[in-house]
């Protein structure tokens, strides 16, 4: 596939089929957010593969989470969305989470979250380009110390999680803003 329609065919995908990908897809398809540009060669992703058991323990922690707040405005004022529910419902679906982390240094964290993000796209068009669907979660963020203790890296900052399998779903594109409403030429 070329990058290109990767790229436009890439979708958040919340419905999964039951089939897991295979060790050396996953390993394939991390190996692309490897590859991603990093501030300084920082490379500062480290990738922990949740499946099965886990996998939704990390779901109903984020539960938990959710139900630990159950007046709204306490809610916003915490800034925990009503999506996480929602989301730890996908994990559960999903037959693969993958928990992205890094270590934890105050100098690095908008550098390191960018070279993140950019690690993270890689995999979600690499599992596009290898027929499979993805969602890059943000939401493991309101639970992120109890999910990285429960997977023993309490030592590190869970900065997302990505669920991937094969889609069970073929959602159209949501709408984007046109480019002349972004973009600023100057000079």
């Amino acid at each position: 596939m070329e990058v290109l329609k990767a790229i436009e065919d890439r979708r958040s995908i919340r419905m999964f089929k039951v089939d897991e990908p295979s060790k050396e897809i996953i390993e394939d398809i991390l190996n692309c957010g490897r590859l991603a540009p990093s501030a300084k060669n920082r490379q500062p992703w480290y990738f922990v593969i949740a499946k099965n058991d886990i996998k939704d323990k990390i779901a109903n922690i984020m539960i938990n989470y959710s139900k630990k707040v159950d007046d709204k405005e306490e809610r916003a004022k915490l800034g925990c969305p009503s999506s996480v529910n929602p989301t730890a419902n996908v994990i559960k679906q999903a037959p693969i989470l993958i928990l992205v982390f890094r270590e934890k240094d105050d100098n690095w964290i908008v550098e390191d979250n960018l070279s993140i993000g950019a690690c993270v796209e890689n995999i979600c068009l690499r599992a596009q380009d290898l027929g499979l669907g993805s969602l890059w979660i943000r939401d493991t963020f309101y639970a992120a110390p109890e999910i990285a203790d429960l997977v023993k890296h309490g030592n590190m900052e869970l900065n997302c999680a990505i669920a991937l399998g094969y889609a069970n779903q073929s959602p159209k594109q949501r709408p984007r803003k046109d480019l002349k409403d972004i973009v600023e030429w100057i000079g």
